[in-house]
């Protein structure tokens, strides 16, 4: 899916390697179906945080830890990707290499409710019940459509302004009436403020620094574009069956997910 987060325009989508192959079940629009996001939702969880006052240098421990919900009989215990823990991390290292556990502790600070309502707010239009979910939200616990989440990733390439999708240009009749009509150029939306302007500008500067996904990704890994700044998330589901990156500039937002439906 590639939109155009200023104005809300899709430029591209293609929901299916084949819609008319049955043998794949094709007939299906991945963009617009109920898919886990994995850690291509971290970022706005940290979002919350920065708007709540916590800095991209704030500390947190990278070890186990386990969390009790209330009415919970058993605890949460949540792993890194690479099976391993990392001490002292920085927000800014803790987003840039998708480390979990300090991304449910974010949540944990953030509070589930306040999570959910910035989230729905940013364009999430599929959580709806704070009681259906747990810390693991932030890891992708709850179901997401793309083209939420790049109504979501809109708003961060858009300075904290969200702007709707709107695939359609131009509706007419047979005969060339204009039913519907819409020039994004001469007239764009106007939007709604969701998060300050600072905010998003810090979280895309994480999520665009290529040095501090070193650890996870290497130096030139595909997520590193020379001669370009492109804010970048992966996110992968638990059982490896989703698979999602998301990167945006001013200009464009484009979101991929890679998995078997």
């Amino acid at each position: 899916l590639v939109t155009n987060p200023a104005t809300g325009e899709i430029l591209a989508m293609i929901g299916s390697r084949g819609y008319f192959d049955t043998e794949i079940d094709g007939n299906v629009n991945l963009t617009t179906s109920l898919r886990q996001p994995g850690s291509a939702i971290k970022p706005l969880n940290y979002a919350l945080g920065l708007a709540k006052g916590y800095t991209a240098a704030n500390l947190f421990l990278d070890i186990p830890t386990c969390f009790t919900a209330p009415g919970q009989p058993t605890q949460y215990c949540p792993k890194n990707y690479d099976g391993t823990f990392h001490g002292p991390v920085q927000m800014r290292y803790a987003l840039a290499n998708s480390y979990n556990i300090p991304a449910v502790k974010m949540l944990a600070l953030n509070t589930l409710e306040d999570f959910i309502a910035t989230a729905s707010a940013m364009g999430i239009s599929t959580w709806k019940d704070p009681k259906n979910y747990g810390l693991s939200l932030t890891l992708g616990g709850g179901e997401v459509k793309m083209t939420d989440m790049a109504t979501a990733y809109g708003v961060f390439a858009n300075s904290g302004i969200r702007i709707d999708l709107n695939p359609i240009l131009k509706v007419e009749t047979y005969r060339g009436k204009i039913l519907e009509a819409y020039d994004h150029k001469k007239n764009p939306p106007a939007g709604k403020r969701i998060l300050p302007a600072e905010v998003t500008f810090i979280l895309s500067n994480i999520l665009a620094d290529n040095n501090a996904r070193i650890p996870a990704f290497g130096p030139s890994s595909d997520l590193y574009i020379p001669g370009k700044t492109v804010s970048v998330k992966t996110g992968t589901t638990d059982d490896l069956r989703d698979n999602w990156t998301i990167g945006y500039t001013p200009e464009r937002v484009v979101a991929v997910w890679v998995g078997n439906n």
